[in-house]
């Protein structure tokens, strides 16, 4: 049985129910708590305010069956009674970014920009208005992607698909490939990194990857290497594959190299990035642009592809080849 109170009135204590179980704390809260920004919840985590079985737990805990989820009172800044109104022209937008749907999934080419949920400030994300468009339906994102990274991005339409291809994610069955634009000319010798990372949360909550011998174990894997030069600057297109499906992986491993992404305000090259920007690249120039999901009770094997994005066409038209 879930028993709680109202959200801001006093401590909730929440029984973990089999159909919640295998989330993430944090991804957990984050939709409990709704407009709560992420760097209050992970500092309330930090502080020990959240407590699973009387125990302090970190953000990436998987909730079990029958645990007690013990939520402090917090003061939600947004409205819930107020309605999400969006546009006709961002409605519009969401449904021309349709790549593939059938009734367990459907698969967006998400816009560089537009964040994958609300929070941070965010009034909403790709979730929340997937969720107002399709009212009537579960709608869950599978995965994520970076608030700048565009391209390929996975929602469930059901409890079981979301579990189904969550498995197939963390067995490494998908297969994710992205192209990036990055600093340099990228060696065509380095077509595999693999350096372990570990996240670490500031003070401040925002969330940083770096490589460490002690992390989690990372693979990515460099298909098809293109050198381009634009006056004085010196570039590489590459099309990339995730061997594992870290966070920022593609962004610290491309760093750890001396190739860092165009465009990569968090990790990337600040000389680099002002050069790009000259030339009116005003975006991350990593696009995730092809999935591969092999065949399962909830799809037939899929081969996805989300077109590449005006900015990389309109850069790499300008430079010339070497």
């Amino acid at each position: 049985m879930n028993k709680k109170t109202s959200a801001g009135s006093a401590v909730q204590f929440v029984d973990i129910e089999e159909s919640q179980a295998g989330q993430r704390l944090d991804n957990f809260l984050l939709k409990t708590l709704k407009g709560l920004p992420r760097s209050r919840l992970y500092r309330i985590i930090r502080k020990g305010e959240v407590r699973v079985n009387k125990k302090r737990v970190k953000p990436e805990y998987k909730l079990c069956p029958g645990d007690i989820l013990r939520i402090p009172p917090v003061n939600l800044k947004t409205d819930k009674t107020t309605p999400l109104v969006l546009s006709d022209d961002l409605k519009q937008k969401m449904e021309t970014a349709l790549l593939f749907e059938n009734n367990n999934l459907l698969i967006l080419n998400k816009p560089s920009g537009l964040a994958v949920h609300a929070g941070s400030g965010l009034r909403f994300g790709i979730i929340d208005i997937m969720r107002s468009i399709r009212p009537d339906e579960t709608i869950e994102l599978v995965h994520r992607l970076d608030r700048d990274t565009s391209g390929c991005l996975i929602l469930s339409k059901n409890r079981a698909t979301l579990l189904n291809l969550q498995g197939l994610m963390q067995a490494n069955e998908i297969q994710k490939k992205y192209v990036a634009i990055v600093k340099g000319y990228w060696e065509r010798s380095l077509d595999r990194i693999d350096l372990p990372l570990k996240p670490q949360i500031m003070s401040n909550g925002e969330k940083r990857v770096y490589v460490d011998e002690n992390g989690q174990s990372a693979q990515t894997r460099i298909d098809d290497i293109q050198l381009y030069r634009l006056g004085a600057i010196k570039m590489s297109m590459i099309k990339l594959r995730l061997l594992t499906g870290r966070t920022h992986q593609i962004r610290v491993h491309c760093q750890s190299q001396g190739h860092e992404i165009a465009g990569d305000n968090k990790y990337g090259d600040k000389s680099f990035n002002q050069s790009i920007k000259k030339m009116g690249v005003k975006r991350l120039l990593l696009h995730a642009n092809e999935l591969e999901i092999p065949r399962s009770a909830h799809n037939k094997a899929l081969k996805i592809s989300a077109p590449l994005p005006k900015a990389f066409s309109d850069l790499i038209t300008e430079a010339n080849e070497v």
